[in-house]
């Protein structure tokens, strides 16, 4: 090689490293002493505000500048207000985060009035975790499986926080493909609250996501107590939890469920491949999105977290970002006839 063209190759790598030197040290500097909001679009103790925590504890060791990340719960309407919020009030400077419910994407679909947002213009960070839904109910209620649902005079009554939450979605699903009818009472402020209503038999149903069923209570307690029992779950094969309790998949073959209503069912099941997102408000700086994508992604290696996430029952098979902001534009790029079928089924 001749000796022009290894300086030319030296000073290009020398810029190169000195300009990264350069980027990182201002991040550090940008961050050093900054306090970063973390919106919750839930109350405080479910999985979402948990992990929401770990993160909070775990990210600031892999963020330049050590910055401290604030937890603020800020629950309402499925998470719709905690969307709006980060999307329209909060500035795109690298300060706040949000985690919200993975449905989220479900309000835009049917074009919600009260959204201000568009799910694709978030900078999405990462999940730990893909989700499948259980529905579970009462032992004492009376009904054993989805088959005496489908037969019951009066439906039973389910908790619900809004109408793109996992209870309400995937009631109104199953109604639609097998003919399986709730009652669902909307305006409870988070799971937990829901929790508390079926122990106290306002309520005698609820779904929500595996991993938080097996990782907490009061649901320990209740398998102890043989309280709850499982119904359905909405993963392609049976969870090793679950045994028992039947696929969605399954009930769609077993009631021949028409070919319109399994599509509907994979727009509406795509927010458990979303898991628990955290995202950023659109235009925050490329650099700041890379900085916190990377800190997402080294906080769940962390031995310490993965060691706090195992004694909590809390499943970690994280997804990147990249990934997500796929995912959001796949399930938002729906024909005409299918989105009809999602809005009716919503109500809408």
């Amino acid at each position: 090689m001749k000796q022009g063209m290894v300086i030319g190759l030296l000073v290009l790598l020398s810029s190169f490293y000195f300009g990264s030197v350069s980027l990182v040290s201002a991040q550090e500097s940008f961050y050093k002493g900054k306090s970063i909001r973390l919106i919750v679009g839930s109350t405080p103790g479910g999985f979402y505000d948990r992990w929401a925590r770990f993160f909070a504890r775990y990210m600031p060791k892999y963020i330049p500048g050590n910055p401290e990340i604030a937890v603020q719960n800020m629950p309402a309407a499925g998470s719709l207000v905690a969307a709006n919020y980060v999307y329209n009030v909060a500035k795109p400077d690298g300060l706040t985060l949000g985690m919200v419910q993975y449905n989220i994407y479900m309000d835009q679909l049917v074009g919600r009035k009260e959204v201000q947002f568009d799910v694709r213009k978030f900078s999405w960070i990462g999940s730990p975790a893909s989700e499948s839904v259980l529905l579970y109910m009462r032992k004492d209620a009376p009904y054993q499986s989805i088959r005496d649902i489908i037969k019951a005079k009066e439906p039973p009554k389910c908790g619900s926080s809004g109408t793109v939450s996992t209870d309400y979605l995937l009631a109104r699903l199953l109604e639609d493909s097998i003919g399986a009818k709730f009652n669902t009472v909307i305006g409870y402020p988070g799971g937990s609250e829901i929790d508390l209503a079926v122990e106290k038999n306002e309520v005698v149903c609820r779904a929500h996501n595996i991993s938080a069923h097996f990782g907490r209570e009061p649901f320990n307690s209740w398998h102890k107590k043989d309280f709850d029992r499982h119904i359905i779950q909405t993963g392609r094969k049976r969870d090793p939890r679950l045994p028992d309790t039947p696929t969605i998949y399954e009930l769609f073959d077993e009631y021949n469920s028409p070919d319109a209503s399994r599509r509907v069912a994979q727009v509406i099941l795509t927010g458990g491949d979303l898991g628990r997102p955290m995202l950023m408000t659109p235009g925050t700086p490329p650099e700041r999105v890379k900085i916190f994508r990377d800190a997402y992604a080294k906080a769940l290696k962390d031995p310490e977290l993965l060691l706090e996430t195992e004694k909590a029952k809390m499943d970690v098979d994280p997804t990147p970002g990249e990934e997500l902001e796929e995912l959001i534009k796949k399930v938002m790029d729906q024909p005409k006839e299918v989105v009809d079928r999602v809005k009716k089924m919503l109500g809408n």
